[in-house]
C-alpha cells in the first residue's frame, strides 16, 4: 500500500503531490476519533428504533471527538453483555435487567463480565407491560391467570418486557410458557393459534414498539387487564401497575379504555470505567435536547416532564447499584443526589 501511494506521487505535478499530502495529514486526526458503540435490542424492538436520534445528540455533544455506532442485539439483555464484554460502550438495559445482573439470576447466573458490571448512567422513557389475544378470543380471557401455562409470546426471549412477565408470572403463581417466534409473524402466529396471547408494551403510554404497529394494521386484537386480586398481589409484592389511556396508543379499539400494565424503566447504561466527562456531557446533553426528543418521538414525553426525577426513579429501583460518576455529578448539581447511594469507581 506504501509503495502504491508513492508511485502515485511520481506520476503527479506539484499541486496534486501537495493535495495528497493535505490528504494524508487529515486521515491521522480522522483515525484519532474514538469509537462509542451503543448496543440496543433487535432492529424490530423501540429501543433500536429511538437509538439513531439520540446517537446524533450524543455525537454533537461530544465535539466530534467520538464516533457513534448503533449495534443491534437479539435482546437487551444480550446487549448489555456485549458491552460488559467489551463489545461496546452502552448499554441498553431496564431496572429489572440490572437487578438480574446484580442478583446473578437468570440469564446472569454464572455470568463473568471480562470488564466492570454496568451502573446507573441516564434513563430514558418507562415501558408498560400489558397482555395482548385476539379479539376472536377475547371472551376466553377475563384475567392474567387464564394464560397461565397457555402458549404466549411474551416478547423475544431476553427482552425487558419478557423479564418483567417473568417476575409478574412469578408473584402471581402462574405458570411462564414462552413460545419463541419472529416478532414479524405475532399477528399470524396470534390468528394461527400458535400463540394464545401475545404481550403487548407501550412507551410512555403511547409509543407501540414496530412489531406491534404493523400487528394493529393486520389484525383485530384486544388488550386483557389483570383482574383486581392480580392488581392487588402485584402492589403488595412491590410492583408498580400503571394506567394506559388505550386511545393515546393505539389506533383502533382494543377493548377497555383504560389499560393497566406493569412498568419498567428503560436506561442506557456504561461501565464505570467510561470517563466522568464524557457521562457528564452525555447526560447534560440529553438533559437539554429533552423536549426536542419528545417531539421526535412520544415516548420521551416523561422524560422531558421530569428529566431528573427519572435518573432519580431509575437509581430507587436499585439503590445498592453504583451510580456512575458522571451522573453523580449531574444530580449533584441539581440538588437531586442522595448521600445513602453509591458512586462507582473506574471514572476519570
Amino acid at each position: 500500500m506504501v509503495r502504491a501511494k508513492f508511485a502515485l506521487v511520481s506520476t503527479m505535478g506539484t499541486a496534486a503531490i501537495a493535495a495528497v499530502f493535505a490528504v494524508s495529514a487529515l486521515q491521522p486526526a480522522e483515525a484519532q476519533r474514538k469509537s462509542l458503540r451503543w448496543t440496543t435490542s433487535s432492529i424490530d424492538s423501540y429501543g433500536y428504533t429511538v437509538a439513531a436520534s439520540m446517537g446524533k445528540v450524543l455525537e454533537t455533544a461530544l465535539g466530534g471527538e467520538y464516533t457513534v455506532t448503533i449495534h443491534p442485539y437479539t435482546s437487551p439483555t444480550v446487549a448489555m453483555k456485549a458491552v460488559m464484554d467489551d463489545e461496546g460502550e452502552i448499554a441498553y438495559t431496564a431496572d429489572v435487567g440490572m437487578e438480574q445482573l446484580y442478583a446473578g439470576v437468570g440469564a446472569f447466573k454464572d455470568y463473568a463480565p471480562k470488564k466492570p458490571k454496568i451502573v446507573h448512567t441516564w434513563y430514558a422513557y418507562p415501558m408498560e407491560s400489558m397482555m395482548a389475544t385476539t379479539a376472536k378470543d377475547a371472551d376466553k380471557f377475563k384475567c392474567w391467570k387464564d394464560f397461565s401455562g397457555k402458549p404466549v409470546f411474551f416478547t423475544t426471549a431476553g427482552f425487558q418486557n419478557w423479564l418483567n412477565f417473568q417476575r409478574i408470572f412469578k408473584t402471581l403463581g402462574y405458570q411462564f410458557r414462552h413460545v419463541q417466534i419472529d416478532p414479524k409473524s405475532n399477528a399470524d402466529a396470534l390468528q394461527g393459534g400458535t400463540i394464545v396471547g401475545s404481550v403487548v408494551y407501550t412507551t410512555a403510554g403511547r409509543s407501540l414498539a414496530p412489531y406491534w404497529k404493523e400487528t394493529e394494521v393486520r389484525m383485530d386484537f384486544k388488550v386483557i387487564n389483570p383482574c383486581p386480586d392480580e392488581v392487588a398481589k402485584l402492589k403488595a409484592a412491590g410492583l408498580a401497575v400503571a394506567d394506559v389511556t388505550a386511545k393515546d396508543a393505539f389506533s383502533k379499539d382494543v377493548g377497555a379504555p383504560t389499560l393497566h400494565g406493569v412498568p419498567i424503566l428503560f436506561g442506557y447504561n456504561v461501565r464505570p470505567d467510561m470517563p466522568e466527562a464524557v457521562v457528564y456531557k452525555m447526560v447534560n446533553a440529553f438533559y437539554k435536547q429533552k423536549d426536542d426528543l419528545a417531539k421526535t418521538d412520544r415516548g420521551f414525553t416523561p422524560m422531558a416532564a421530569d428529566f431528573v426525577g427519572m435518573q432519580v426513579n431509575g437509581i430507587k429501583g436499585n439503590p445498592d447499584i453504583p451510580v456512575h460518576p458522571g451522573l453523580a455529578k449531574f444530580l449533584k448539581e441539581h440538588n437531586a443526589w442522595d448521600n445513602k447511594w453509591k458512586i462507582a469507581g473506574g471514572g476519570s
